[in-house]
């Protein structure tokens, strides 16, 4: 449980880090081209990471509720890794599609270990 816990508050806390790095620096071009597409797409990466961050203090704490709530943020986190990979596969960012592909296998794992 301690593995699951950590890797949802490691995850969480990087998907917030990398938004707001990537937000305040200005490098999000879609919010020009696509703002509807990518304002929804950062809507739904906030609450993911903000579900995780919330699910991974809970099972540390042992709340209740937490295994529930990591359950759904592990759902999420499950759908971004497996959407988001396409965006940089089209640009030949290939080591970001590997980043993916770990972050998958460690979320199986730590789904793994939390049922």
């Amino acid at each position: 449980m301690i593995f699951s816990a950590v890797f949802a508050l490691i995850v969480g806390i990087s998907m917030i880090g990398m938004w707001s790095f990537l937000l305040l620096t200005k490098q999000v071009p879609e919010l020009e081209t696509e703002p509807l597409h990518i304002r929804f797409h950062i809507a739904a990466e906030f609450v993911t990471a903000i579900a995780l961050v919330a699910g991974g203090v809970g099972l540390l704490t042992g709340q209740s509720w937490s295994q529930w709530l990591y359950l759904v943020a592990i759902g999420m986190l499950f759908y971004t890794v497996i959407v988001s990979p396409g965006y940089y596969a089209e640009k030949d960012e290939w080591p970001i599609v590997a980043m993916f592909a770990v972050i998958l296998v460690l979320a199986l794992a730590s789904l793994v270990l939390i049922i």
